[in-house]
């Protein structure tokens, strides 16, 4: 019995010798880790409010974006913008205010929406879209170098058609026949015979094709 009880006390005394060494390493650690539970948990929560939040204000704009209310659908934009620039809400509420914007002829504010979702978004393909529509501004406005700059960038595959149809139409007004029926041909390569998409460059193409040919037969 006495050996039992020196026994136990080695291991008594050999525990409060760990403990004292690495005690407050363990209190440390485990503080630590409830810390990191609270605080994820106090993210996740602002997340959702977060977007929540996002969610009222889009809702909202969609509200007024019926009004043809330029205002109110550009303030109503902004405040997303503003507020949540990482949401996808965010994106969509400045393409509704770009749209709203052209609609009403102010072009100024039309790019400056567009260059926000390009300068903020996460989305690929929604900026792939973007940098169409922008280009295609950019060619009404005759900044051909500036289009076809945007349409250079690095885009889904899915969108390799579109990109090369406005890259022929830019070549196209920049008086550029010959690189425009390349990239209009691109372009016919890379979309589905059935959409219609197709028929109207094949149009294009057929009509560079025509005036080449008259060309030639004046020569």
């Amino acid at each position: 019995m006495a050996v039992y009880d020196l026994e136990e006390q080695e291991k008594l005394d050999s525990l409060k010798s760990w403990w004292k060494t690495y005690g407050t390493l363990v209190i440390v650690a485990i503080a630590v880790f409830i810390a990191g539970i609270a605080g994820m948990q106090a993210w996740n929560y602002y997340q959702r409010q977060q977007v929540e939040q996002a969610a009222e204000l889009y809702a909202s704009l969609l509200q007024v974006k019926g009004s043809d209310d330029t205002r109110k659908i550009d303030a109503a934009a902004g405040l997303l913008m503003q507020g949540f620039p990482g949401s996808g809400y965010a994106s969509r509420a400045a393409l509704i205010s770009a749209r709203a914007s052209f609609d009403a002829g102010d072009m100024q504010t039309t790019r400056s929406r567009l260059q926000w979702v390009l300068d903020n978004s996460k989305e690929d393909e929604l900026k792939d879209l973007v940098r169409l529509r922008l280009a295609g501004i950019l060619l009404d406005e005759r900044k051909h170098n500036e289009a076809l700059q945007l349409l250079e960038v690095k885009h889904g595959e899915s969108f390799d058609g579109l990109y090369a149809d406005l890259k022929g139409d830019i070549l196209s007004a920049a008086g550029k026949p010959a690189e425009a029926r390349i990239a209009y041909q691109s372009g016919l390569d890379k979309m589905a015979k059935n959409s219609t998409y197709y028929n109207i460059v094949q149009m294009k193409l057929d009509s560079l094709q025509q005036a080449k040919q008259e060309e030639q037969g004046k020569r």
